[in-house]
């Protein structure tokens, strides 16, 4: 059985909008399929950065995943989840002396380590704590992921991670300092890609390097291949859930890894995207000389990503889904011309008052939200309390 999103029109009508929707039986249908297309030797941490609302961050972390923070709030806002601490990784490029102690002192499982300097450092500030850092080295390998450029990280000159050619000197580094123990590799080449050919190719460039290292007697125990799996964001009801065994089977198939060695997955969009909807209202429909403009309450401070990233999001007329099309810019109030989610959508027609759902929002949604224009940020609700019993997909 396939699993969709149902929308309860009626107690919607009850709620101020815009908000956000989360769908509660999805997300968890959505870990158990991971959970059980995961390898063996195998730990999925959830990238945090994608969906923080403590609710969905509980029940992830409920299912048994670590964790992948790029923040000290993050690194908190896990643990309060419910998320061990062994089991969180520690990622970003900026990560501060008050943040790496903090991670020290809880005790997480490993720092990401994303330049020769920040080894540095995490090395001293182990050292006042009198405690031993686990790290691993990102290393860029060179993979165009084929995706938007704002979310292409593997290439060689990037603010991320530290370049291929330049990885023995960063291992000889970490060898070499007191108090970091190397524990391994760390890669991660990119988000929402849509073909898994780019991991193909990440897996063959690790096994190269991993029987280089292993022939200078460096064991590299944790290798952490990143997220970047993708989603149907035009056609969300038809691919609720990624194919995640597919995804697997590549690393499964394709890296041969030895006695002692796990492997480590980020997923974070692939997770809680397909959850969670926006819901606004349409406030004006404008007739402009030659387009119609379905002005909604709902603005780029709630849902950034069209904005940012020139990103498509499917968009449903929840009040009339029959209704005869009519072709719309969807436009929100914020006072910047950007504010559009989208243009040319053909809709069932609109009025004033009219729900609209703008799907596959679950990641980078209300974790970007800001108050710009002093607006008020959106509340969430979810289905396990909006949808009678019985009723739930």
């Amino acid at each position: 059985m396939k699993k969709t999103t149902r929308f309860p029109l009626g107690a919607f009508e009850k709620i101020e909008t815009p908000f956000y929707y989360y769908d509660t039986d999805l997300l968890r249908y959505t870990l158990a399929a991971l959970t059980a297309a995961l390898p063996p030797q195998a730990k999925a941490h959830y990238a945090v950065k994608a969906n923080i609302n403590p609710r969905m961050m509980k029940i992830i972390a409920a299912s048994g995943m670590g964790a992948d923070c790029v923040s000290g709030g993050e690194i908190a806002a896990a643990i309060e989840a419910g998320f061990l601490p062994q089991d969180i990784v520690f990622s970003g490029v900026g990560k501060s002396d008050k943040e790496i102690l903090a991670a020290l002192r809880c005790g997480i499982g490993c720092f990401n380590v994303e330049s020769v300097e920040e080894l540095d450092v995490i090395d001293q500030l182990a050292a006042t704590c009198g405690v031993t850092a686990p790290v691993a080295l990102r290393l860029n390998p060179h993979i165009d992921a084929h995706t938007h450029k704002y979310i292409t990280t593997g290439l060689s000159e990037n603010k991320f991670g530290i370049d291929i050619t330049v990885a023995d000197k960063a291992i000889e580094r970490a060898l070499a300092l007191p108090n970091v123990r190397l524990r391994g590799a760390h890669f991660h080449i990119g988000s929402q890609i849509l073909t898994l050919e780019p991991f193909r190719l990440l897996c063959r460039r690790i096994g190269e390097w991993l029987r280089q290292w292993r022939a200078r007697g460096i064991f590299m125990e944790y290798i952490n291949v990143g997220g970047g799996l993708g989603i149907d964001y035009d056609a969300p009801d038809e691919h609720p859930v990624p194919d995640f065994a597919a995804y697997f089977d590549v690393f499964a198939n394709e890296l041969a890894l030895d006695e002692g060695q796990t492997l480590h997955f980020e997923p974070g969009r692939s997770v809680v995207a397909q959850c969670g909807s926006l819901i606004t209202r349409v406030l004006y429909v404008k007739q402009g000389l030659n387009k119609k403009f379905a002005i909604v309450d709902a603005g780029m401070n709630d849902l950034l990503r069209p904005a940012l990233y020139q990103a498509r999001h499917e968009i449903e007329n929840l009040t009339e889904p029959y209704a005869q099309t009519d072709t719309y810019d969807v436009v929100g109030p914020v006072c910047e011309s950007a504010d559009v989610f989208a243009t040319d959508k053909e809709l069932p027609a609109v009025v004033r008052g009219s729900m609209l759902a703008i799907r596959s929002a679950g990641a980078y949604g209300e974790t970007m939200a800001s108050r710009y224009n002093s607006r008020e940020l959106p509340c969430a609700y979810f289905s396990d309390d909006l949808l009678p019993a019985g009723q739930k997909i």
